[in-house]
């Protein structure tokens, strides 16, 4: 990202970057059928998955003891694997959730099962959605992004230790 853009939302750099460096297979374009798909599972990671992560995260987490709500936590735990659930089908019959290839949709999705493994939600996840997340974790990509952030740890003497696993 240039010196003069400030982003903070996960699509949003995803997209930004896709574009900057156009044309990638990273993105769906708007003359390739499953656009609009890529569009509903780029933002599908973060808005419908990410977001319930976020109070199980806070209710079982990170709130001081006395303020921790397990039946809160346990709630939207269960909105997140609802929701999940979902891909069950789409990933039954395909490897990646649209255009026949991994795309930053794959990217948007991956992080909020990544989140969910941390979380202990992980064992929960239905078959196909399960060897999905096997899928992209054995991906050289994602094996260079986790060495990159160990590196970036140590080097700004940082925990690797993730913060829900704390």
């Amino acid at each position: 990202i240039d010196g003069n853009t400030r982003m903070t939302e996960s699509v949003a750099i995803c997209e930004y970057l896709c574009a900057r460096h156009a044309p990638t297979p990273l993105q769906v374009t708007v003359d390739e059928a499953d656009f609009g798909t890529y569009l509903n599972y780029l933002h599908f990671g973060e808005a419908t998955l990410t977001f319930p992560q976020t109070l199980v995260l806070r209710y079982a987490h990170f709130e001081p003891l006395e303020r921790r709500q397990p039946s809160v936590a346990d709630d939207y735990a269960k909105w997140f694997l609802a929701r999940l659930k979902t891909l069950e089908p789409v990933l039954t019959h395909q490897s990646y959730l649209c255009a026949n290839r991994f795309t930053a949709a794959d990217i948007s999705v991956g992080y909020a099962l990544m989140l969910a493994t941390h979380l202990g939600l992980s064992p929960r996840f239905t078959p196909a959605v399960a060897a999905y997340w096997t899928r992209l974790q054995e991906r050289e990509g994602f094996q260079q992004a986790l060495a990159a952030q160990r590196h970036a740890a140590r080097a700004q003497n940082v925990s690797e230790v993730h913060a829900p696993d704390i």
